[in-house]
């Protein structure tokens, strides 16, 4: 049937509303509890950004091999695909404020004990494997929690300024991260350094929510019980809102095909020839595109007329990027690809991200998170394993290109399937946006 979704309230900011072009862009941080939030998730996820390259290098140093290097996605996201669901679900029962501050916890345990035993000379990939995966379980936990807590820290007008401000701070810490991780990697401490680095990092976050005023759950009305009834209203929810589905499917699709992140070793180690140091530029150059292009968005805001078709085209751009850089035998129009095609990925982002949290009622945010982790961290995470595979049969060069290819294919199928896409509108406050559910 054919409903109206309210509109968006994203009216850009008048001059009454601001005394200049850089308050409007920072708005959200004129609140405390998001400004203790955002600097505690950016410390934090310049640590894990760290991590997420010095295993890889690690896994590569000790194996030589592409397929371990896809099966570092892999493990990453089965936790994430056995568990997300039930962790949607907490989110929306428990005070997202103590749930927090134990799947940080337990993150930071897991790097710790990883720190610990490189430091005594493991030989073998199974205990990285292990202690990704119980990572990856925690995030499966603390992401929805932490997107269904954004909206009780800002006022809904900020609210797009904020996931805009909460993009740039994640890919700020992606450029500093890898950057650090390949000059510590460099160095004597070597990955057990980097791991030490990012247990310590997780302290930010835990810091920033005990300190945090905002309520962290539901009122007792909308508490929702741990039940497989609260499950399946999740899932009925995201299946019968067709815009959220088809954001979902083109995320999954575009960074399943089109992830060249897991074969970064191989290009920085024998096809650029670069070491660990080109290594951190490479894996950092993605995070470049997006800062700069996240900048630009925190003055647009949320008002994006036609938002589908900007998602599309961002996607294309993404797909093209990924080719030039599967083709390039130059380090730095390689890291000018990936800048690119960081910078669509930001665009894509950040305005899917706005889409689904307006649609979504807070009591079932968690649970639509946790479904859309599937296929935000499943996309990427099993690309890298296809992306292993591919480059173990193919080569890594090919295994890219081949990627990207079939991103710009999945964008010309989505131009015809994803009609309520396309139609959806974000408008001013007195206009609604008319979806198909």
């Amino acid at each position: 049937m054919s409903v109206s979704l309210p509109a968006a309230n994203v009216n850009s900011p008048s001059p009454a509303d601001n005394n200049s072009s850089l308050r409007s862009s920072f708005a959200a941080l004129a609140h405390r509890d998001f400004r203790l939030f955002w600097s505690g998730q950016f410390v934090s996820t310049a640590g894990s950004q760290m991590q997420l390259v010095a295993i890889n290098w690690h896994v590569y140093l000790l194996t030589k091999s592409a397929w371990a290097l896809g099966m570092v996605g892999l493990v990453r996201v089965l936790p994430i695909i056995l568990c997300s669901l039930v962790g949607g679900v907490v989110a929306d029962s428990v005070d997202r404020k103590r749930l927090l501050l134990f799947t940080q916890t337990i993150m930071l345990v897991s790097a710790a004990t990883l720190a610990l035993l490189t430091w005594s000379g493991i030989t073998t990939v199974w205990p990285i494997f292990l202690l990704t995966a119980l990572a990856s379980a925690a995030t499966a936990f603390d992401n929805p929690a932490r997107q269904a807590l954004l909206p009780a820290l800002v006022p809904p007008k900020d609210f797009a300024n904020a996931a805009s401000l909460n993009f740039v701070a994640f890919q700020v810490a992606t450029v500093a991260g890898p950057v650090l991780a390949g000059f510590t990697l460099a160095s004597r401490g070597g990955p057990a350094m980097v791991y030490a680095v990012n247990a310590v990092t997780f302290f930010a976050v835990i810091w920033a929510v005990i300190m945090i005023r905002a309520k962290g759950g539901n009122s007792e009305e909308e508490k929702t019980p741990v039940n497989l009834d609260a499950l399946r209203e999740g899932w009925r929810f995201v299946w019968r809102t067709p815009v959220i589905v088809q954001t979902m499917m083109l995320d999954f699709v575009a960074t399943f095909f089109a992830s060249a992140m897991a074969l970064l070793p191989i290009y920085a180690a024998d096809i650029l020839r670069t070491g660990p140091r080109g290594l951190g530029v490479l894996a950092a150059a993605p995070a470049v595109g997006a800062v700069l292009t996240g900048l630009v968005m925190t003055r647009r805001g949320g008002n994006w007329r036609r938002p589908g078709r900007v998602i599309l085209f961002s996607i294309v751009v993404y797909g093209a990027a990924t080719i030039a850089f599967g083709a390039s035998k130059s380090f730095w129009f390689s890291c000018l690809c990936l800048a690119v095609a960081g910078a669509a990925d930001t665009v894509s982002t950040v305005i899917r991200q706005t889409i689904r949290q307006f649609v979504t009622p807070d009591r079932l945010r968690g649970r639509m998170t946790s479904i859309n982790m599937i296929f935000f961290m499943g996309g990427p995470q099993l690309g890298e394993l296809e992306a292993g595979l591919m480059a173990h049969a193919l080569g890594a060069p090919a295994s890219v290109v081949t990627g990207g290819a079939a991103c710009l294919v999945a964008v010309l199928i989505a131009m015809f399937k994803a009609k309520e896409l396309l139609k959806y509108r974000i408008t001013n406050d007195e206009e609604r946006s008319d979806v198909k559910l």
